[in-house]
This record gives structure tokens, C-alpha cells and sequence, in this order.
């Protein structure tokens, strides 16, 4: 067995072994100036946000900001819609004739598949790749709200939309004007066509932005979309064919509201003075279906619009 260490002294005494250093102290704590500075510029809150949130959305809708690849479709249709009114103005004004061939009204409607087709492509690409990418709930950590969020994807899409209608129109009337047609005619269609344009622009943002917002992946958005404005046209096109070979012509006008485009057809025959597009030239029949578009009309952006606020709010949480 080891003894313990002992020390003898010069008077004798035995000393244990001798005690341990004290242990060094601990050091302080050191903040390392690395360069970061806080922020003391203007504080722009949720009003800037939601207008930078529209204008990136508004750009990519035509693909500015983004890669020549992303702006070859839409540029494409934007001049698919655009030259059948620049072949009406000229052939108004070289044959000088007293009238254009399409009213101001019925060009959206017979244009009603590039329509489609641009808001197919554009809705997935607003809203599918902030699904896909998770990342929504990072606007929603800025000054940001889910009606903030919500309202400019929405109002940038209809926006482009709008300019998709619109010009057309604009080159229509300039061309009316040039070809000396009646000022105040023209000009009462042309107003009465942009209002048109814009509740058209609405009711297939909406549309288009619920169908999208549901999956994440853009490819079948897309299909969705163009299914379900193809599918109903064509199967009220079908029913209204059917009504006329029965010559029960008042029941055309009552399904055009199971139908995106030809509930916009009906609603500007009715309060606009349209000439209708549906068969028999039959839209709606009386004033009380004219007041069943419009409520049909407004219900259904809103409710687009709701249904956007509803899925949002369970995908900024995740």
C-alpha cells in the first residue's frame, strides 16, 4: 500500500502534501465588432410591400425581370391579340367602310381562347412556385398581412389581363378615329368595351388564381384551368345549341351563367347594349335575368376572392 507524500520540516513537523494552485478565472466575455449595423433608414410598412409585391407580380405576368425564355409566350399572345385589330383598321380604312367589322364588345369574346391561354399560363406561375417552394409564410414574416398577400397577386394578374383586353381596343378606336367613323359612337362602344375588359379581367383572375393556389405544381394548373373554361364554353355552347333547334329560345339566355365568357357576354347585353354572341342572338331575356348576371357576376369574384383568403390562411401557417 502507497504511502501519502509527507514533508519534514526544519522544526520537525510532518507537513501534508502541499495544496493545489488556484485555478485560473474564467474570462471575461469579449463582443467582437464584426461589421453589422443597425438599420436607421425609413421604415416603409405594409404599403410598399404590397405595391412591391404587385409590381414583380404584374412584370412576371409578361415575364420583364425574368429570362427571355419566360417572355416569349406571353409576348406571343399579347400580339396574337393585338394584330386582328390592326388587320380591321386597316381594311377600315383602305376599303372606307362606315363602320369596323367586330363592335368594340365582341372582341374579347371571339379572342376567348388567347385569353385562356395567357391566364393558364400565368396564374400557375404567380402563385404555384411560392406553394411549391414553401415560400409564402416568409412574406407573411414581413409587414405583410394574408389580405395583403392576396389582394396584389390578385389585382396584378387582372391587371394584366386588362392590358391583354384593352389594347386591342385602344388600336380599334384610334383606327375608328382615323378612318373618320362617328366620334360619339365610337367612342360610347370603346367605353362601354372597357368595362367589359375589366369585369372579364377580374372574373378570370379569380378564376384562374383559386384553380392554381389549390395545387403547387404549374403543370397541372394549367390543364385545370384550361378545362375548366373550355369545358363549361363548350357545354353551354352545346345546351344553347340544343334550346334553338327546340326553339326554346328563352331558356338561351339563362345558361349563360354557367359559363366564365358567356356570363360576360350576357351581363353587356343586357347593361351595355351589346349585341349578343349567343345563338338566336338571344341574351338575356328580361330584366330580371339581366339583375341574375350581375349578382352571379359580382358573387362570383368575390367568392373567388374569399376562397384565395381561406387557402392562404391555412398556408401561411405551414
Amino acid at each position: 500500500m502507497s504511502q501519502p507524500d509527507v514533508v519534514a520540516t526544519a522544526g520537525g513537523k510532518v507537513a501534508g502534501p502541499p495544496a493545489p494552485a488556484p485555478a485560473a478565472a474564467p474570462p471575461a466575455d469579449v463582443i467582437h465588432d464584426i461589421g453589422y449595423r443597425t438599420y436607421d433608414g425609413p421604415r416603409l410598412g405594409r404599403g410598399y410591400a404590397r405595391l412591391s409585391l404587385f409590381s414583380q407580380s404584374l412584370r412576371g405576368a409578361y415575364g420583364l425581370g425574368r429570362s427571355a425564355k419566360s417572355k416569349v409566350l406571353p409576348m406571343i399572345l399579347l400580339g396574337v391579340m393585338c394584330a386582328p385589330a390592326l388587320i380591321m383598321v386597316a381594311v377600315t380604312i383602305f376599303t372606307h367602310m362606315d363602320k369596323l367589322p367586330v363592335e368594340y364588345t365582341r372582341y374579347a369574346v371571339l379572342l376567348q381562347a388567347v385569353i385562356t391561354l395567357f391566364v393558364a399560363s400565368q396564374a400557375p406561375q404567380s402563385v404555384s412556385r411560392d406553394l411549391r417552394f414553401k415560400t409564402t409564410p416568409l412574406y407573411f414574416s414581413r409587414p405583410i398581412e394574408r389580405v395583403d398577400y392576396v389582394s396584389a397577386k390578385y389585382a396584378a394578374l387582372a391587371t394584366a389581363l386588362f392590358l391583354l383586353t384593352a389594347l386591342p381596343l385602344v388600336i380599334l378606336y384610334v383606327g375608328a378615329l382615323l378612318a373618320k367613323l362617328g366620334f360619339a359612337h365610337q367612342t360610347a362602344g370603346f367605353a362601354k368595351s372597357l368595362v367589359s375588359a375589366l369585369l372579364l379581367s377580374l372574373l378570370f383572375a379569380g378564376i384562374s388564381l383559386v384553380i392554381a393556389a389549390v395545387t403547387p405544381r404549374r403543370g397541372f394548373g394549367v390543364a385545370a384551368i384550361i378545362a375548366v373554361f373550355v369545358i363549361t364554353y363548350a357545354a353551354v355552347s352545346s345546351v344553347q345549341g340544343i334550346a334553338q333547334n327546340q326553339e326554346r329560345y328563352h331558356v338561351i339566355g339563362w345558361l349563360g351563367v354557367f359559363s366564365p365568357i358567356t356570363l360576360i357576354d350576357g351581363f353587356q347585353t343586357w347593361f351595355l347594349g351589346a349585341t349578343s354572341a349567343f345563338p338566336h342572338a338571344s341574351g338575356p331575356s328580361s330584366t330580371l335575368a339581366g339583375l341574375v348576371y350581375l349578382l352571379v357576376l359580382v358573387g362570383a369574384t368575390a367568392g373567388c376572392f374569399g376562397l384565395l383568403m381561406r387557402r392562404y390562411k391555412k398556408v401561411g401557417l405551414s
